[in-house]
């Protein structure tokens, strides 16, 4: 009995090394919803995407540098309703941002398109040229003219595109 016991001790034991010596998978975020094409993104295809870098203050009035992809341009590549064809019924669609936590957010679609608003709303990868420390990243979104920051949702998980309805 005791060398069942030993041996079950020194199985789990191996399982939990093996499981550390794992690397740990790459985040991705994911974008559905309203779009033409459904995307998983990590940050090395955010990446490929135009880049933008923008200087706002921090809950602390501290300015920062932070980079990354304005949100439009995640929604542009994703097929969301934008530009000319953004009128009419696509007026109510709205953008639903959802933390790892599940802390959500909403963005009118005409909030983030440059043909309503010249608002840059940044989904960003990095702070003063680092990374986003754990436990704000690896996605983030920044919105400097957001007079409170309860939009600046952190460990973005997925954007979702939706229509409003009764």
């Amino acid at each position: 009995m005791l060398v069942k016991k030993c041996f079950v001790v020194v199985a789990l034991l191996l399982l939990c090394c093996i499981v550390r010596a794992q690397p740990p998978q790459p985040q991705a975020l994911s974008v559905s919803g309203e779009v033409l094409k459904p995307l998983s993104l990590s940050i090395e295809d955010l990446a490929k995407l135009p880049q933008a870098k923008l200087k706002a203050k921090d809950r602390d009035n501290t300015e920062h540098e932070y980079g990354g992809v304005a949100l439009v341009e995640i929604l542009k590549e994703a097929g969301a309703t934008l530009g000319g064809q953004l009128r009419g019924e696509n007026l109510a669609k709205y953008v639903l941002v959802t933390a790892a936590d599940n802390y959500q957010v909403l963005y009118a679609l005409p909030e983030l398109d440059p043909e309503f608003t010249s608002n840059v709303v940044l989904l960003a990868t990095t702070v003063d040229g680092k990374p986003l420390p754990k436990g704000e990243g690896p996605f983030r979104l920044i919105n400097p003219t957001d007079k409170k920051h309860a939009r600046w949702i952190r460990e973005i998980k997925s954007i979702k595109i939706q229509y409003a309805k009764d």
